[in-house]
């Protein structure tokens, strides 16, 4: 009788580990999608930024000629 219990004790335990990984899983994924949509914006802004730099020195470089 003691064989099925320790049997059954681990296998409980090897779900429980299984279970604080995958929450952990979820937390890293959160936080990944989270980096990825600040670095989004920040690429944006940026793209923004160089597209309204570009333009005023197209400008200049017209009323330059």
């Amino acid at each position: 009788m003691f064989w099925p219990m320790l049997a059954i004790a681990l296998g409980f335990l090897g779900v429980a580990v299984l279970g604080v990984l995958a929450v952990k899983v979820f937390v890293e994924a959160q936080r990944l999608g989270r980096q990825v949509t600040t670095t989004t914006e920040r690429i944006n802004q940026a793209s923004d930024d160089l597209e309204r730099a570009a333009t005023r020195l197209a400008a200049t470089g017209d009323s330059l000629r």
